[in-house]
């Protein structure tokens, strides 16, 4: 498993370090770190053309050193400085190397010189909050498409702790962080800028994290297996409540995505219209109410949803909660003991907490958390990328999220996949964490080659995402 500290945690651990080695032991590991990410990204480092752009902090100092690194053997290093002060022991050591350096106020640092390589990003380190100004922010702007980024620590702009980006920030081909992940390179919006990440170990000491990220051996771990006593109800009943006359295809990939998530047996209660239609797809359900483990409510559910939840919920068995039904959980759930796991995109949670959509996506991670805590339930937030909250403030973020997910119904397969997975025993934090990874990765295996996909083809991707976690 991957796990992500927030800053005030990683700047606590660093200081426990620092006060441990002697002065500058700290920024030479870090320094060295970057300095070889930049070296593997060059096609050659002798005759390179390096631009390092240095704010005032420490974030400034490890872009020196490393530049003063590269510039020992042998590329050409010019660093930019953005702010009335700069790292002294940085300059020093780049100036020795036989780095260039372009002072605050130099009429010719406006700009990236044509011709360079690549651009190490220093200006703000994981304590910068807001977007850049300035100068800063207009060379930022201007920066030339054909140099490979590379940000330390966090790309300038954005918030490490929230992924919060405020302006302008800098889009980073690479990101080096140092001792542990931060949540804003692994949530949205923040993530989109990162690029590719990569962690460099500099000996921190760090307690538990609450944001964490499944790996395939995590997931293998915990997804239900039958044993030689299964039978369907040992390996978990679910009941699907989805699906609507506007909405018919909704019962089908819900229902479906509960059937081949693995539950052992699935019951179907809807309309007769929908119900024609899993009967015609699924003929292994069971179209009417019965015992059930866990429930699945909502997708394409119309105007009945909320009362088909307060059936759900009569039963006292764990509810995935998804579409149309979510409108009506503060009524319903706020004193009800029912283990829950919501579903919503972004303007779902927004109408649910009354917040703006544009916030709800710009500030996932606190959105996420606060309806968690507000409604006692674990809140799955679809999007960009899918983060999974706990009340008590735990998190996981998904690291299988893709594009291809964007498609009419794909939602309906997750929440039936997640109800599937209720009912095989996991309570709501796992079977949401899992479901989304799961999901993610048959996304990605019916994009392969780059096709156009449907929430059918996601749909018929689930075996092999399953078989490949097997395997």
């Amino acid at each position: 498993m991957r796990v992500a500290h927030d800053v005030d945690t990683v700047v606590a651990a660093e200081q426990v370090l620092l006060d441990a080695l002697p002065d500058g032991a700290l920024m030479q590991r870090a320094s060295t770190g970057l300095a070889t990410v930049c070296a593997d990204l060059l096609p050659r480092v002798y005759g390179s053309r390096v631009v390092l752009l240095v704010g005032s902090g420490n974030n400034g100092g490890d872009a020196l050193h490393a530049g003063a690194w590269l510039a020992a053997r042998g590329a050409r290093v010019e660093a930019l400085l953005l702010a009335d002060r700069a790292h002294e022991g940085g300059l020093a050591a780049l100036r020795r190397a036989g780095g260039r350096v372009r002072p605050t106020g130099d009429s010719t640092a406006t700009a990236v010189p044509d011709g360079t390589d690549l651009i190490v990003d220093g200006i703000l380190g994981i304590g910068g909050r807001g977007g850049l100004r300035g100068a800063a922010a207009e060379l930022v702007a201007a920066l030339p498409d054909d140099a490979t980024v590379v940000a330390v620590d966090v790309p300038s702009g954005v918030d490490a702790s929230t992924g919060q980006v405020e302006g302008v920030a800098v889009r980073a081909d690479v990101t080096v962080t140092f001792g542990s992940l931060k949540p804003g390179l692994v949530v949205d919006p923040g993530a989109g800028l990162a690029g590719a990440v990569e962690l460099v170990d500099i000996g921190l000491d760090l307690p538990p994290a609450d944001v964490e990220l499944l790996q395939a051996e995590d997931v293998r771990h915990l997804l239900p297996r039958p044993s030689r006593e299964s039978d369907k109800y040992r390996r978990g009943v679910v009941g699907v409540a989805a699906g609507s006359a506007q909405y018919t295809g909704a019962a089908v990939l819900c229902t479906g995505g509960a059937v081949r998530g693995g539950a052992g047996m699935v019951r179907y209660v809807g309309a007769d219209e929908p119900a024609g239609l899993v009967r015609g797809a699924w003929p292994e359900v069971v179209v009417g109410a019965g015992r059930v483990q866990a429930w699945t409510v909502g997708s394409g559910g119309g105007g009945d949803a909320g009362d088909r939840l307060a059936d759900a919920l009569g039963d006292g068995v764990p509810v995935v909660v998804d579409a149309d039904a979510i409108a009506a959980v503060p009524e319903l759930v706020r004193h009800d003991d029912a283990p829950l796991l919501l579903t919503p995109h972004a303007g779902e949670l927004a109408r649910l907490v009354g917040a703006d959509r544009d916030d709800v996506e710009a500030r996932r991670l606190h959105h996420a958390r606060a309806a968690a805590r507000e409604l006692d339930a674990v809140v799955l937030l679809k999007g960009s990328t899918t983060v999974v909250a706990r009340p008590d403030g735990r998190v996981r973020v998904n690291p299988t999220g893709t594009a291809a997910l964007a498609t009419a119904g794909s939602g309906d397969v997750l929440a039936g996949l997640a109800g599937a997975l209720l009912a095989g025993g996991l309570d709501p934090f796992d079977a949401g964490s899992v479901a989304a990874w799961v999901h993610g990765l048959a996304g990605r295996l019916a994009h392969d080659g780059g096709a156009p996909v449907s929430a059918t083809d996601v749909l018929a991707a689930l075996p092999a995402a399953l078989g490949r976690l097997a395997r």
